[in-house]
């Protein structure tokens, strides 16, 4: 991915300096040529006689991601339903967890909102994008009508549409709950739903393994070539408020929640999670830094196997702080570049809806980013200058995508301490040797 994103900002950055010594030499039929050859949009009426190679690639890595949304979201969050609803022996642990992975996801989207939110009223996030977008974004409609659709009248409906989140995740609950309260009545479904699951995840990290670095390189050569330098600024931008924010919670956030949760002497957890948050870094996948994670906070960290083999698989479906606060940034980012109006009403609404979106988020590489669709869908976000930010999102993504899954499982691992502290079961001495 770093290779193919330096390449790409090579290549693009070349495509550009040759656009411009064409264009002033007077020779722009060249640059149509290579133009209609490599970049342009076919889809648009005058490219009817185009080929657009980088154009087709990126679009088809883009369609790829966008393949799954609905039956990711569905499948993760009825089997962590399943989980969540298994109140004969751990109905108090469950109870526990949600409130600790609530509690820090506030935390977490109230930081990622200040800073998309600072971001923007700085400038930073401002982009013209003249060749696509001639006038200003709207949302054509309120909306808290995302919330009068959380119960569909339609199921048919629901799973046709990218945007229709809510409604999944109320479908995906009441099906989790009825076949946890049904038991061994529903075991066939139960067991499609995990290997349609494990599919998912397995086809997403194939795409973003074997598919993704050259998309990458497309996705930045195109971007540069057609659009510029400019648009990369407030991309950089994105990616420098998204790393703070990431950084300052993880450094802080945590320390911070431990502190309050427990009255532990948080530096002691830094110290020891530090290992799990560069595993998680360097794989880019929470279902990887499992076995690890599991380890340190049992062995170093003196939580019950028990509460740990809970809280932890159920924390990496459900527990996305690090996503979250991506997808906050990221919206207003986008929203800011396409010229929708941003305020705090429309920010709290994008918590929420990331909130509930990143819940559905499989512990793959790169699937944060695909949830972020459903984000901006459920927004109205969707003029073709939104969907170029996406884009743009999607190319330059990666090095944030790694430091979200150090936020998610030192999450988890915060969490665990947490509930096995209130459990009275923390082996204390263990804690702090």
């Amino acid at each position: 991915m770093a290779i193919a994103l330096i390449l790409g900002l090579i290549a693009g950055t070349s495509f550009i300096l040759l656009r411009e010594s064409l264009i002033s030499n007077g020779d722009l039929d060249t640059w149509t040529l290579i133009n209609n050859l490599l970049f342009q949009d076919i889809s648009k009426p005058e490219a009817n006689k185009a080929i657009g190679i980088f154009y087709i690639v990126g679009q088809l890595f883009i369609n790829s991601l966008q393949l799954v949304i609905v039956p990711m979201v569905f499948t993760s969050i009825t089997l962590a339903m399943c989980n969540i609803s298994d109140t004969k022996k751990l109905g108090r642990i469950s109870y526990k967890t949600i409130l600790g992975f609530l509690a820090s996801s506030i935390f977490a989207l109230v930081l990622a909102g200040i800073f998309g939110l600072t971001a923007h009223k700085m400038g930073l996030f401002n982009v013209n994008i003249d060749n696509i977008a001639s006038s200003e974004g709207t949302t054509g409609s309120n909306p808290l009508l995302v919330f009068v659709q959380a119960i569909p009248n339609n199921i048919g409906s629901v799973f046709s549409e990218n945007g229709r989140v809510l409604s999944i995740v109320f479908l995906a609950s009441i099906t989790g709950i009825c076949i946890n309260t049904l038991g061994n009545q529903i075991l066939v479904l139960k067991n499609i739903l995990q290997d349609i699951n494990k599919i998912i995840t397995t086809f997403l990290t194939f795409v973003i393994t074997k598919f993704g670095p050259i998309a990458i390189f497309v996705l930045i050569t195109r971007t540069f070539a057609i659009y510029g330098v400019d648009h990369l600024k407030p991309a950089l931008a994105y990616v420098f408020t998204a790393t703070i924010a990431l950084l300052i919670f993880l450094s802080f956030g945590y320390a911070l929640f431990i502190y309050i949760s427990t009255g532990l002497n948080p530096v002691k957890f830094i110290k020891k999670i530090t290992k799990v948050a560069l595993f998680g870094f360097s794989t880019s996948s929470s279902a990887a830094t499992l076995p690890l994670n599991t380890k340190t906070i049992v062995e170093e960290l003196g939580v019950n196997e028990e509460i740990a083999s809970f809280t932890l698989p159920l924390g990496m479906t459900i527990n996305m702080n690090g996503t979250a606060i991506m997808q906050v940034i990221a919206a207003i980012f986008i929203a800011s570049s396409a010229g929708y109006e941003i305020t705090v009403g429309n920010i709290l609404i994008i918590a929420l809806l990331a909130l509930i979106a990143s819940i559905g988020t499989p512990a793959a590489p790169g699937a944060g980013a695909i949830i972020l669709f459903t984000v901006l869908t459920g927004m109205g976000y969707n003029n073709d200058a939104a969907v170029l930010a996406y884009s743009l999102i999607l190319a330059i993504n990666r090095p944030i995508e790694m430091l979200v899954t150090s936020l998610n499982v030192v999450g988890d691992a915060a969490t665990a301490v947490y509930v096995s502290k209130s459990e009275n079961n923390l082996n204390e001495e263990i804690y702090k040797a």
